[in-house]
């Protein structure tokens, strides 16, 4: 893990999910999951959207890199993982959204914030958007 994830992840734990650096303020979400190969636990802060439902949307972005961010693969082989919230801590189930389901929630990630819309200009990829669902 980067010491910049560390970093972010310290952060979050002392100010009960409150991210004052690069102002992700309480938009963060802790994702604990496991290695695809190695099934070692990891734990990656990640921007996320809340529903109306009460799942949560995530980006794989990986600021506009040309491959996914290992969590991606590590939660497609492992999706039933834990997240650490502002709220607390949570189990759920991991979906990987495509099409029109995908691109709509897309778009609300680049409506969040212009970071997004650089990171898809930056990439060749379809950045791929998982919805995080409550067990």
């Amino acid at each position: 893990m980067s010491d910049w994830n560390q970093q972010i992840i310290d952060e979050f734990r002392a100010n009960g999910g409150t991210v004052q650096t690069m102002g992700f303020g309480r938009g963060l979400v802790l994702v604990h999951h496991l290695g695809a190969r190695t099934g070692t636990e990891r734990v990656s802060p990640v921007a996320n959207i809340r529903d109306e439902d009460g799942s949560r949307l995530i980006a794989a972005s990986k600021a506009g890199a040309p491959d996914n961010p290992d969590w991606y693969h590590n939660l497609l082989a492992h999706p039933d993982v834990t997240i650490e919230t502002p709220e607390g801590e949570e189990r759920v189930h991991v979906t990987d959204l495509h099409g029109a389901e995908r691109d709509a929630a897309w778009d609300r990630f680049k409506q969040m914030s212009d970071g997004f819309k650089a990171y898809e200009a930056k990439t060749d990829r379809v950045i791929p958007v998982l919805r995080l669902t409550p067990l």
